[in-house]
């Protein structure tokens, strides 16, 4: 997005927290307050993380809102009313102890599909296969840990075999990575099934119209809620939310998600909009998981580092520039190797980086009185890292940013090697050579300045803090080519330091008693 912006596009990003379902209630019950105080709390230690972490949503909502309330209602009354909508009863997991329907995620099995253990009832972690709860093998309720017992109850399925056409030609559209069409081409090949689309009460959620104590399904709310979200935005700012949502917009609108999601946003999600009259998402791309020294993460069995127990010990711009060195375009996991993150910051950003900075500034504020020189004295060199501009925009357009982290970081290496071939401290010492060094630390620190552009899509506070060093207004793309001659830069302060391993330590340390309660769906 930062990107983007920083093109000179118009870019408007937003997310919601998704509040609903029984896990959130049944987690509001055992802290003895409402889900609607308990999903405040969740939000706001949300924002707090995001705001730490430079992430800039232009809007951050909830599903739980006026805005997805309408939204979901809207799209499900036009499914209905154009006859994608049927309901039939069914046979239901109900805890006898707790005397409930079980929700997908509060009961576990066996995958009927590849066997693998330990699963949710909604789909599998293993192999991506979605099914009904009752089609676990060797079902228990996740909440008492009895065996269920199955029950009727009348729910509402929306038609998806309606748009099993509509679906082939999307998801070979170009609309996603090739990985997840083809194996969206599997899953439309054996055939597609009504989607359950109803949960009984007591739910968290929005009441079904004109269906007392039936409500929707998280899964249907949800992705509404990308777009209740933007609705609340456009009413903020004055954005033109229909020029963006009818369905011959000219406007891009494009999903991030993770690829464990991947069916209910590139099957049930077009389909919910085809069948509402919404236009449909440009695209859709779905990251990998994440791993901590190569073990999964998961809420729900607490291996992982809590983003908050990061912040208390090192600088989220590290994180930031390790995930985007290991990103591409792919749905491949990332790991989170703690012994190559810690090396890969003290090298890249530290060592290459900031060092040219810290190399180059010293002499200027000293020799000369915060003063840059007049002129390049190497402008092929210049070019050369300005003529790359291209290459790395089209890698991040691409979205291979591991790739353009490594051409970034390939010219460090050059502009360090260019100030070791040039030798500016040694120049210092003899007479006569006050114009050359003042012509190689204006080089390195315009060099600096090229990289820093490069890198401020990751790193924004790190570009803030460098803009500042440089006496220069923000950043954009269009400035790069852009040389800052003749003019004065501040006192340089450290940008980065190195990564101590007795706070990798203490991270690690910290996040053993970090187990969380789930807040899944």
């Amino acid at each position: 997005v930062r990107f983007q912006k920083m093109q000179g596009h118009e870019c408007h990003y937003v997310c919601a927290d998704d509040a609903h379902g029984t896990p959130i209630m049944l987690r509001a019950q055992s802290e003895g307050i409402k889900p609607e105080t308990l999903i405040a709390n969740i939000a706001k230690e949300h924002l707090a993380d995001f705001k730490d972490f430079s992430i800039g949503f232009d809007n951050y909502h909830s599903t739980h809102s006026d805005e997805n309330k309408a939204l979901s209602q809207q799209i499900y009354l036009a499914n209905r009313d154009a006859g994608h909508i049927t309901t039939r009863t069914i046979s239901q997991a109900y805890d006898p102890e707790k005397e409930m329907f079980l929700p997908d995620r509060f009961i576990k099995g066996e995958c009927p599909k590849c066997a693998a253990g330990d699963q949710y009832g909604d789909n599998c972690e293993a192999c991506g296969a979605t099914y009904a709860p009752t089609d676990l093998i060797n079902p228990i309720s996740a909440v008492s840990g009895a065996t269920p017992i199955t029950r009727e109850s009348e729910h509402y399925f929306f038609k998806l075999e309606n748009f099993e056409s509509a679906l082939k030609s999307w998801t070979t559209g170009g609309h996603l990575q090739d990985e997840v069409s083809n194996k969206l081409d599997e899953w439309l090949e054996s055939g597609l099934r009504d989607w359950d689309i109803s949960r009984d009460a007591p739910y968290f959620g929005f009441e079904i119209p004109d269906a007392p104590d039936k409500f929707f399904y998280v899964w249907l709310d949800a992705p509404i809620g990308y777009l209740a979200s933007f609705k609340n935005y456009c009413e903020r700012t004055g954005v033109d939310f229909d020029e963006y949502m009818k369905p011959d917009s000219t406007t891009e609108m494009i999903h991030f998600i993770g690829k464990d999601i991947i069916y209910f946003h590139a099957l049930f999600w077009p389909a919910i909009l085809q069948g509402a009259n919404f236009r449909l998402p440009n695209n859709i791309y779905a990251h990998g998981f994440l791993t901590v020294d190569g073990k999964k993460m998961s809420k729900s069995r607490g291996t992982f580092i809590n983003a908050r127990t990061y912040l208390n010990y090192l600088n989220p711009e590290y994180l930031r520039y390790y995930y985007a060195a290991k990103l591409s375009s792919g749905i491949e996991d990332i790991d989170l190797n703690l012994e190559d993150f810690q090396n890969r910051i003290n090298s890249d950003l530290v060592g290459k980086v900031v060092n040219i900075a810290s190399r180059c500034a010293g002499f200027i504020n000293k020799r000369f009185e915060g003063n840059l020189s007049n002129s390049l004295s190497e402008p092929s060199l210049f070019k050369e890292f300005v003529e790359k501009s291209t290459s790395i925009a089209d890698k991040m357009e691409n979205r291979e940013f591991g790739h353009a982290m490594r051409e970034i970081i390939g010219l460090a290496d050059k502009a360090n090697q260019y100030i070791d071939e040039k030798k500016p401290w040694a120049l210092a010492k003899e007479e006569g050579q006050e114009q050359q060094v003042h012509d190689i630390c204006t080089m390195g620190i315009n060099l600096f300045r090229v990289l820093i552009a490069y890198l401020k899509p990751v790193l924004p506070e790190t570009a803030k803090q460098a803009e500042t060093f440089l006496n220069i207004s923000s950043l954009q793309w269009s400035d790069i080519p852009n040389p800052i001659l003749n003019h004065g830069i501040n006192k340089f302060k450290p940008l980065m330091t190195r990564i101590e391993s007795d706070k990798i330590q203490s991270i690690q340390e910290d996040s053993k008693e970090t187990i969380p309660i789930s807040t899944e769906s």
